[in-house]
C-alpha cells in the first residue's frame, strides 16, 4: 500500500496555508479574502484534470498518435446550499489536436475514466458524477465531438461507445 502525505502549515494571520507533499513539493493556498493561491476545493479539479491529462497523453503516444496539442478542461460544479460544499458534477474535456484516430482518442480516455485515474476514481466512489468526453481537430481541419464515459456517482461508470458521439463536422 502507497502512502501520500501533505503538511499545511498557516503562513500569516489570514487563512493563507503553505502545504508540502511527501514529494517535497510545495503548494500556497488561500481564501477568497487573501487570494494568494488557489482555494482547497480548486485543487481537487486541478487533481481530476492533472490525473487524467497523464493518463490520456501516455496512452495516445504508446498508440503513436502524432498529437500536436493537447489539453483537459475540467468544470466542476460543487453544492453552495449547504456545507460542505461538495461537488456533485464535473465534465472533462480533452481538446486534442493532430493527426489522430477518433477510436484511439475515446479509448484512452475510457481507459483512464474507468481504469487508472487516481483522482476519478476516488471522486466518482462518492456522489460526483463525472462527464468525460473530447473535441479532435485533425490533421485536416475536421472537428470530432463526443461523450465517452460518465463515472459514478458510487463508481457505476456507463460507457457510452459509439452512441456517445456528438458530432462530426
Amino acid at each position: 500500500m502507497g502512502t501520500k502525505t501533505a503538511i499545511a502549515r498557516l503562513d500569516g494571520d489570514g487563512l493563507r496555508f503553505t502545504a508540502t507533499t511527501g514529494s517535497g513539493h510545495q503548494i500556497v493556498m488561500d481564501n477568497v479574502e487573501g487570494d494568494s493561491g488557489p482555494r482547497p476545493a480548486e485543487l481537487l479539479v486541478v487533481a481530476q484534470a492533472g490525473c487524467t491529462a497523464m493518463d490520456v497523453i501516455s496512452i495516445l503516444r504508446k498508440k503513436r498518435q502524432a498529437v500536436t496539442s493537447y489539453e483537459v478542461r475540467v468544470e466542476g460544479e460543487q453544492r453552495t446550499d449547504t456545507h460542505p460544499h461538495v461537488f456533485e458534477r464535473m465534465t472533462v474535456t480533452h481538446l486534442v489536436e493532430g493527426d489522430v484516430e477518433v477510436d484511439a482518442v475515446r479509448r484512452a480516455i475510457e481507459l483512464s475514466a474507468t481504469r487508472y485515474c487516481t483522482a476519478t476514481a476516488n471522486l466518482s466512489a462518492g456522489i460526483v458524477e463525472i462527464h468525460h468526453g473530447f473535441l479532435i481537430r485533425d490533421a485536416k481541419g475536421s472537428e470530432h465531438r463526443g461523450e465517452v464515459v460518465v463515472t459514478g456517482p458510487n463508481e457505476q461508470p456507463e460507457v457510452l461507445g459509439t452512441r456517445g458521439v456528438l458530432a462530426a463536422v
